[in-house]
């Protein structure tokens, strides 16, 4: 065996197999990768198994990983996203920020860890991951949500907060290294800083004449651009590291280059892997660095820590949002989101210790944070409506009177005179109501989706931004005329199990808001038919089962087959059967 290992070939093959073990055990687990990694990172490294010994190529791996990293953070960022949402992402961003960086900084003092420090592990405590939190949203089909926007919005400027962090390690490196006579071969200040706005030119004249028709003859054939922005994140960040800017800069500067090209979505979608395979490499390389019998001193700030990351950090965010105007249910889901640190915020201590600012023991610290905000943070987010209705009862402090910021408070119900009430408005949902009221049926539409509901208005249709989960919302809907209420929102797994929306609006509807009215859902499987007709259902429409009969009814000329009969809808004009 320790021949095996004795070559960095066999040693990084055992690495990989212990990821993959280590990575499907997290997955029964319902974790992300990214604990995983860390995992990995630490049972390989001196304090467990010791098997860690090809150093120099697991570090340049590492560095490599890292310019992937930041390539995909700058060419990511979608500052149109912050302008659409206005002040919402900037001050619910900033202000977390803020607020995170001020009592993480007093909590370090009180736990004497000094100035420095505690500055550090502060600023390392207002990241968030991104990737965790957008994979979660996407599992619960909530990115597109209101607080799912949110949160998005703010990430955003979090990510700009990495970066401008980064810039500034570098800067605080430049002068180090001159008054330490040494560098990374950049020579004095003024060099550096005459380098890096040669790079920064260059990166502006490369987007102005080189970057769109370099990239168009290269995306005929996509694997040459995709090795192509390899290049450009490795090269910038060799050069930039030379000139004493650093690696982080210099794979920020590269996004920069290629972020305003048609095909930055292409070529972040196939860098993703690799940049999960090489960040691999950098929580082995941590690991093999920290010595956890020296992280005992720590436990006790790493649990304070974690726990104002897990409740200091949603409430920070629950009190602006409330201040802003959102409702209570809004803010406590975005709130959520910033439940955990990130990968950068152990990129940024690591930073901080080549510097000689803060102590490995830190880095340690830090990572035990991670570790456990992130797996705790996972399961939150995933049941975070079962949260939600836990705590409801207590979150009324946190929303104003009038919450004018919420799209389903700024319209009426004229008339409340509605026949149905649909909830979801994707394609299905959307034909059922156009259908309807071609027939002068009077429809309203509700969906967790802005854009959804903004999609409606544009139809001619009536809707209201709402959650089919929400008994508050619920028993504010015009129901007491409503003949029907149709639910064309599927079942969807959120990682743990099945939030099931169809039966929770079954159950909330005959429960808690006294509908008379029948209730109409659908289904895309057999079994989920017969349960859900048990649970209370009054017709469960199946969309594809339908299309089906009705294509076979139009290629027999028309027969039709015996159906269950529906009680019509009335209406002044003619009924809907």
């Amino acid at each position: 065996m320790d021949v095996f290992f004795h070559t960095a070939f066999g040693e990084i093959a055992a690495l990989l197999v212990m990821a993959a073990m280590i990575g499907f055990l997290g997955i029964i687990l319902r974790q992300p990768l990214i604990v995983s990694f860390i995992a990995v990172g630490l049972i390989a490294g001196p304090s467990v198994l010791d098997v860690v010994r090809s150093a120099d190529e697991i570090s340049l791996l590492s560095e490599l990983g890292i310019a992937v990293l930041l390539f995909l953070v700058g060419i990511k960022l979608d500052v149109k996203l912050i302008r659409s949402l206005g002040a919402v992402s900037l001050l619910t961003g900033l202000g977390q920020v803020a607020f995170t960086s001020i009592f993480g900084y007093l909590i370090g003092l009180a736990l004497g860890l000094g100035h420095i420090t505690s500055l550090y592990v502060a600023v390392a405590l207002t990241f968030s991951s991104t990737i965790i939190i957008v994979k979660l949203l996407s599992d619960k089909r909530e990115i597109d949500s209101l607080h799912g926007q949110i949160a998005l919005g703010f990430l955003i400027v979090q990510d700009l907060v990495v970066v401008l962090a980064m810039i500034v390690l570098s800067a605080i490196g430049i002068g180090a290294a001159t008054e330490g006579g040494a560098g990374h071969g950049g020579g004095s200040v003024l060099t550096v800083l005459a380098s890096g706005v040669a790079m920064v030119t260059l990166v502006i004249l490369f987007v102005r004449y080189v970057a769109n028709p370099l990239t168009e003859r290269l995306a005929r054939a996509p694997e040459l651009l995709v090795i192509f922005a390899i290049a450009q994140a490795a090269i910038f960040a060799a050069v930039a590291d030379f000139v004493g800017l650093g690696k982080e800069v210099g794979g920020l500067l590269a996004s920069v280059s290629l972020a305003s090209t048609p095909y930055r979505e292409t070529i972040a979608a196939r860098l993703a892997p690799l940049r999960d395979f090489l960040l691999l490499f950098f929580f082995i390389a941590l690991g093999s660095a920290l010595d956890l019998s020296l992280l005992g001193a720590h436990v006790t700030g790493a649990v304070l820590f974690s726990l104002f990351v897990l409740i200091g950090n949603p409430l920070i965010v629950l009190v602006i949002m409330g201040a802003l105007g959102f409702r209570k249910r809004t803010g406590f889901l975005a709130g959520l989101t910033v439940a955990q640190i990130s990968e950068f915020s152990l990129i940024f201590v690591a930073m901080g210790v080549s510097l000689g600012h803060v102590q490995e023991d830190t880095l340690g610290l830090v990572t035990m944070v991670g570790l456990v905000t992130i797996a705790a943070s996972t399961y939150m987010i995933t049941y975070s409506h079962r949260l939600y209705a836990l705590f409801e009862p207590v979150l009324g402090i946190f929303e104003r009177k009038d919450t004018p910021r919420e799209p389903s408070e700024a319209s009426t119900h004229p008339g409340d005179g509605y026949k149905v009430i649909i909830f979801g408005l994707g394609r299905f949902g959307t034909a059922i109501g156009i259908r309807l009221q071609k027939r002068g049926v009077r429809v309203l539409g509700v969906d967790f989706n802005p854009l959804a509901v903004r999609r409606w208005g544009e139809l001619g249709l009536e809707a209201e931004y709402g959650d089919a989960t929400d008994a508050e919302f619920l028993a504010e809907l015009p129901l007491s005329h409503a003949q029907w209420i149709v639910s064309t929102v599927p079942i969807h797994p959120t990682g743990l199990s099945y939030e099931d929306t169809r039966m929770t609006l079954i159950q909330l509807t005959h429960n808690s808001t006294g509908f008379r009215g029948r209730i109409g859902v659908t289904s895309h499987h057999k079994h989920d038919t017969e349960e859900l007709f048990a649970s209370g259902a009054d017709l469960v429409l199946e969309p594809f089962q339908d299309a089906a009969d009705r294509a076979v009814d139009m290629l027999c000329g028309g027969a039709e087959e015996e159906r269950t009969e529906i009680p019509p809808i009335e209406t002044e004009e003619q009924p809907v059967s």
